[in-house]
């Protein structure tokens, strides 16, 4: 039996990349796709006062649970499913309850770090990199983090100049190198999006070719 095609989907907080997972995931809705979203893997911060856990730095690679996504992203390649964690962004804790994911025929691994973390590039057969202007995603990420999140305005702001910006030069921006593939204008670039379902469908096909 044939390894799953893995595809790993990164790029800035905000970017599109999520749009872009769900528009390929639509696509290929006659295919077996299991998804796993970095956002779900942020560790626990229950031990922590509230006014502690607002100062966490969730752009570092240290908020992650990478331990545990590099082991279900195995689970899924040997065929068995996974308990997906919940987060829940406005406590920053971990939910008791799980999300079952199905393996699949290929996996799709989205996130703004999943092409800087090494233990998870060096399992993808296709990296692609989700590039969106800096002033968009801003804009993007006030309007989330608020409306979504109830984070104030200001808070939204000083997170971004102290934690996101930095991280997304320091750590984001670089893995744009490890690309295969790089979708300007994020989830609105249809023609990207149809190129790359393409690509991806012959590769379903062909599993041979993957490695």
């Amino acid at each position: 039996m044939s390894s799953p095609l893995v595809v790993g989907i990164a790029g800035g907080t905000a970017s599109g990349k999520t749009t872009v997972a769900r528009k390929v995931r639509e696509a290929l809705a006659d295919c077996r796709v299991a998804f796993i979203d970095q956002d779900s893997y942020y560790r626990d911060l229950s031990d922590l006062p509230m006014a502690e856990r607002r100062e966490v730095n969730f752009d570092h690679p240290d908020a992650f649970d990478t331990e545990l996504l590099v082991a279900h992203l195995a689970e899924l390649k040997a065929g068995r499913a996974i308990q997906k964690p919940v987060y829940d962004f406005v406590t920053c804790t971990r939910q008791p309850q799980t999300v079952r994911v199905e393996p699949g025929d290929m996996i799709l691994l989205e996130g703004i770090l999943v092409l800087h973390m090494k233990p998870l590039r060096d399992e993808m057969n296709v990296r692609i990199y989700v590039d969106t202007d800096d002033d968009l995603r801003i804009l993007r990420r006030l309007e989330r983090d608020i409306h979504e999140r109830g984070q104030e305005f200001d808070h939204v702001v000083s997170q971004y100049l102290r934690h996101v910006r930095p991280m997304h030069m320091g750590f984001v921006e670089p893995s744009k190198h490890h690309a295969d593939i790089i979708v300007p204008q994020g989830g609105s670039n249809d023609i990207a999006i149809g190129m790359i379902v393409s690509a991806l469908r012959a590769r379903l096909m062909n599993p041979v070719t993957q490695r």
